[in-house]
């Protein structure tokens, strides 16, 4: 599916996304994680021993959900399928993501041979911003 424009500016800023993935047992299994974008796919990097690699290798069903570091109450929600491992030896994608959050390259590079990106593709995506401003704390007018 193509992306609308909004749900492609929030993945395409250095903003977290919380990364869904089912356990064996169906129990739905959540981390947050850093994005890239590759036309309408969503790119994710990590080992390929991880528990989102592993999960995704016996079921490629996926969800995210993505909000504005800036203002947590624009937001997009995106589910789809993993349709395609990329190794990653070279750390050019961990490279690449790393600069986008972080300003710098990846650090760990012993990690190279076990590092992989999962490539989904988008089969729902929604965007909403709503009328809040964050913050947290603020006492209410009396």
């Amino acid at each position: 599916m193509k992306l609308p424009d909004d749900v492609k500016r929030l993945l395409d800023g250095p903003n977290f996304a919380h990364f869904s993935t089912l356990m064996p047992s169906g129990a739905p299994q959540v981390v947050p994680v850093w994005v890239m974008r590759e036309g309408d796919r969503i790119l994710v990097g990590t080992s390929e021993r991880s528990q989102k690699a592993r999960n995704t290798a016996r079921d490629g069903r996926v969800a995210l959900s993505v909000i504005n570091q800036q203002n947590p109450y624009e937001e997009a929600q995106v589910r789809g399928r993993v349709v395609e491992v990329r190794r990653d030896a070279d750390l050019a994608f961990m490279d690449r993501v790393t600069q986008k959050y972080v300003s710098m390259p990846w650090p760990m590079r012993d990690v190279g041979p076990r590092q992989v990106v999962l490539v989904i593709e988008p089969e729902k995506a929604a965007y909403q911003k709503l009328p809040f401003q964050h913050n947290p704390g603020a006492q209410p007018d009396a």
